[in-house]
């Protein structure tokens, strides 16, 4: 018996209908541009790329596989939309860009198939975006190899990231699409650390994530109130 999809598929409906503007930075999906070089960097300086077998879940139109692939990785995307995977592959042909590779397949789908296959996994900005966010955490560490990172950004839920990432975000900068997150999914860190600590992965690092609007800069921070990133790696047995 096939197990149903840990995806919404209004979520899915609503990223594939986006899916032609992903490599355009001054659409939707610019601040996704603008933090990767942070996060980038962030994942490099703790798990360096070069020569590493790497898998970004969730990766929609390849933004953050590309970069890592960049890097001097090998990289596998995976994603369930399938019109952003398309996107993600034709980026990848028309910048020549080495080493990436994507595939339309659910993390846990993937799990069964490749067990500890790869040096380092991400998952970011996606865990928001499912209904099982244990599902993918417990994934995510059956993917990786024992030593090996795994690293997730999410959004904190409280009264502030509301207001900022939803309302101040979505509907007063208008930096999102309206609709693009909704608070009762938002995660706090409390919830994804257990959430990591049941799937066996250690938490080494947590760093927050903070923008000026009148800037338009990002830097890592110790806030962690709105949106966060957590390091964590698998043990070796």
């Amino acid at each position: 018996m096939t197990e149903p999809l840990n995806a919404d598929p209004a979520e899915l409906a609503k990223f594939s209908e986006l899916a032609h503007r992903w490599w355009d930075p001054d659409s939707e999906f610019r601040p996704l541009h603008q933090i990767n070089p942070l996060r980038l960097d962030w994942i490099n300086q703790l798990s360096p790329l070069e020569g590493q077998k790497v898998l970004d879940v969730g990766c929609g139109g390849g933004i953050l596989a590309d970069a890592m692939a960049r890097k001097g990785a090998e990289v596998l995307g995976i994603d369930l939309a399938a019109k952003a995977l398309r996107v993600a592959s034709l980026h990848a042909l028309e910048v020549q860009t080495p080493r990436v590779q994507y595939r339309e397949v659910s993390v846990e789908e993937l799990a069964r198939e490749a067990p500890a296959s790869f040096d380092t996994v991400t998952c970011m900005e996606m865990l928001e975006h499912v209904p099982d966010p244990q599902s993918v955490v417990t994934a995510c560490s059956q993917l990786v190899k024992p030593g090996g990172w795994v690293f997730f950004s999410t959004i904190n839920r409280n009264l502030k990231s509301f207001a900022l990432a939803i309302v101040g975000a979505e509907y007063i900068l208008k930096m999102l699409p309206r609709g693009t997150h909704e608070y009762a999914k938002f995660i706090q860190p409390g919830e994804l650390a257990s959430a990591c600590r049941n799937a066996g992965l250690d938490v080494l690092n947590v760093r927050g994530m903070q923008y000026n609007p009148l800037t338009g800069r990002y830097w890592l921070s110790d806030d962690t109130s709105v949106n966060y990133l957590f390091a964590t790696r698998c043990p070796v047995s």
